[in-house]
């Protein structure tokens, strides 16, 4: 399974949006997408779904259409995971809702997280109750590729998530918190990898196969750049500069260049604040770049939505190609 997960502990520089055009923008270039929203603001569920068909979803407790309600056996004592619902979009797009119940487990899994390096059962049911949800999905869906949203920070939830995934895809700003998120990033990537590594071996050959857990970085992606005449502006040009060392130094372990050839091989594309477009988008449920004239797209909005549209094709062929996801891979 190839999983992607599109993680920064530094909040609000679109993290959210990129997961859901990107997994959009597979489906349409003929990928078939998984997503899943492990964020338990579930700010992706929000975005794809509108209030009444959410409200369903979440309208009592159990919530057994989400994301929680595939794990709650194995959380509540009553068993072990179920089989997620699928919500679909098309017949290329699956998402795997988001919960805000995902919360009551963080401390369960902070709990067992050590215990895997113990050889405890239940501590490798617990951490890897992710990946074997979306694992079983995936093959149910036949995806080609998993995207998964997490929430901005190092908590035990997310660290779940990235053991389910194969990849990485860091968004960041061009802003100081970017960097000192990378700085908090970074490291604990690497610890987290690290620690399963050390943990997987120790699992019974009864609990069968676990996840990888590579968590191999892809790259960034520099979201809400601005340029004037084809330039980053004075503001954002300072931080720019400093991203793809601060990306080298904290999330790959390397030592920083002197020069660094432009473009940054790191960085895997450049994604514009398309300020005008996401009220459309999200007014319209359907991605920036699939907006029409209906839906209040005229005039300069136009050109807007087709360089919005090369923007993210640009993106995923080079995620895919960094990745070595191939279409129907998993039919």
């Amino acid at each position: 399974m190839i999983s992607v997960a599109f993680f920064n502990n530094k909040g609000g520089v679109g993290k959210t949006s990129l997961v859901y055009h990107t997994a959009w923008m597979f489906a349409e270039l003929g990928y078939r997408v998984l997503a899943v929203d492990l964020d338990p603001q579930s700010n992706l569920s929000i975005m794809a779904l509108d209030e009444e068909r959410l409200e369903a979803l979440w309208s009592d407790d159990a919530h057994p259409d989400t994301l929680f309600g595939a794990v709650e056996p194995l959380f509540g004592g009553t068993g072990d995971i179920r089989q997620a619902h699928i919500e679909p979009f098309s017949d290329a797009l699956g998402l795997i809702v988001g919960d805000l119940a995902l919360s009551r487990i963080e401390d369960d899994l902070s709990t067992e997280w050590p215990r895997c390096l113990e050889a405890k059962e239940r501590a490798f049911r617990v951490t890897t109750a992710f990946w074997r949800v979306m694992n079983e999905a995936a093959r149910r869906h036949r995806a080609d590729v998993v995207l998964i949203d997490v929430g901005p920070n190092l908590g035990a939830i997310n660290r779940a998530a990235l053991v389910a995934a194969s990849h990485v895809v860091v968004p960041v700003a061009p802003d100081l918190f970017s960097l000192q998120g990378l700085k908090n990033l970074g490291p604990t990537l690497r610890r987290w990898r690290e620690t399963w590594l050390q943990a997987k071996p120790k699992a019974s050959g009864s609990l069968g196969e676990q996840p990888g857990g590579a968590m191999t970085p892809v790259g960034y992606v520099l979201m809400q750049h601005a340029e004037r005449l084809g330039r980053p502006t004075k503001a954002y040009a300072k931080w720019q500069a400093r991203l793809p060392n601060a990306y080298r130094e904290s999330v790959l372990g390397e030592a920083a260049e002197e020069s660094i050839p432009t473009p940054d091989s790191r960085q895997i594309q450049r994604i514009k604040h398309y300020r005008s477009l996401m009220p459309m988008a999200m007014e319209s449920r359907k991605p920036m770049f699939a907006l029409r004239a209906s839906d209040g797209a005229i005039g300069a909005h136009q050109a807007n939505v087709q360089q919005c549209h090369d923007d993210f094709k640009s993106l995923v062929l080079e995620i895919a190609e960094r990745v070595g996801i191939s279409r129907g891979a998993t039919q």
